[in-house]
């Protein structure tokens, strides 16, 4: 079954490349906040007209419930704090480190340790990717899989701040062939990051219910597990603060003796009941920008 996905976001960073480098520059001289609040003045506004708020808006009123203004309300606050995780990022390239208090993070250090590869899986709220910078994976190699069409300046930042925390970038790619190095990675003994709330052109998805409705989830990340039947975390950065961010990890627990898509359904479902206690504890950080519920 092929699916027909609406994205209005594709997935790259805005901007060209000396706009990203004077943001840079600027971060390494004046506070972050100030650089928030230019934001939402000069840079918010144009993008509340786009689809984007509307799904967030629905997102509010559909899934969550709230009223009709409290859902224009947090809609907007969804875009402030999606502007502050993109900034954030900004400012790690420029040098800024922020505060990170872990939860879990025991699970991680377990696995780590040990000689056998696990999976880690991540979702699009939060800032994933400031835990990256953040944490070394000090025992074995850390394979994050990534958006292939991402701009030049961004992966170039990446792979420079990723390269003092021992991660290696596996491009996402439309033929597949990241698959291969996944594969190997795992048989390696090493660790391999997944998103697994996105659907990339593939049409095998899982089903299931997520805030109240049907919604579909890529079959993959899960299939890696079952199919070597390792161990796999959730894997959530949130925002707590303007300089402090929360790693949570959450085992995801499933039967090894079952059938394999008795396994595959545990999983995902473990990972979805994840998923959904995150969004409740932090509702304005889910920013997938398109009709999630009916891609």
């Amino acid at each position: 079954m092929a699916i027909q996905q609406e994205k209005e976001w594709k997935g790259s960073t805005f901007g060209n490349s000396l706009m990203h480098r004077a943001l840079i520059g600027l971060l390494r001289t004046v506070d972050i906040r100030f650089i928030y609040f230019f934001a939402y003045v000069f840079v918010l506004p144009p993008n509340l007209l786009r689809p984007g708020y509307r799904h967030a808006y629905r997102f509010f009123h559909d899934r969550l419930g709230y009223s009709s203004i409290k859902s224009l309300y947090y809609a907007y606050k969804n875009h402030c704090m999606f502007v502050q995780v993109v900034i954030d990022k900004f400012a790690m390239y420029a040098g800024k480190q922020f505060k990170l208090e872990l939860e879990g993070y025991e699970y991680f250090q377990e696995l780590a340790d040990g000689t056998d590869g696990f999976v880690q899986l991540s979702s699009h709220i939060g800032n994933y990717e400031i835990a990256g910078y953040t944490l070394v994976a000090e025992k074995k190699r850390f394979n994050a899989l990534v958006y292939f069409g991402e701009k030049e300046e961004i992966m170039q930042n990446r792979e420079k701040l990723f390269s003092r925390t021992n991660i290696h970038m596996i491009p996402l790619r439309q033929d597949m062939s990241h698959l291969f190095e996944i594969n190997s990675a795992l048989a390696n003994g090493e660790t391999v990051s997944i998103p697994a709330d996105r659907i990339w052109g593939s049409n095998k998805y899982v089903t299931r219910q997520f805030l109240g409705r049907e919604a579909h989830f890529p079959m993959g990340p899960f299939q890696v597990i079952a199919l070597r039947g390792i161990q796999a975390l959730a894997v959530n950065v949130m925002k707590v603060s303007y300089n402090c961010y929360k790693t949570y990890v959450t085992p995801l627990e499933y039967d090894r003796q079952a059938p394999r898509q008795t396994q595959i359904q545990q999983i995902s479902e473990a990972y979805v009941k994840e998923l959904e206690r995150m969004l409740k504890k932090y509702p304005t950080q889910w920013y997938n920008y398109f009709d999630f519920w009916s891609q």
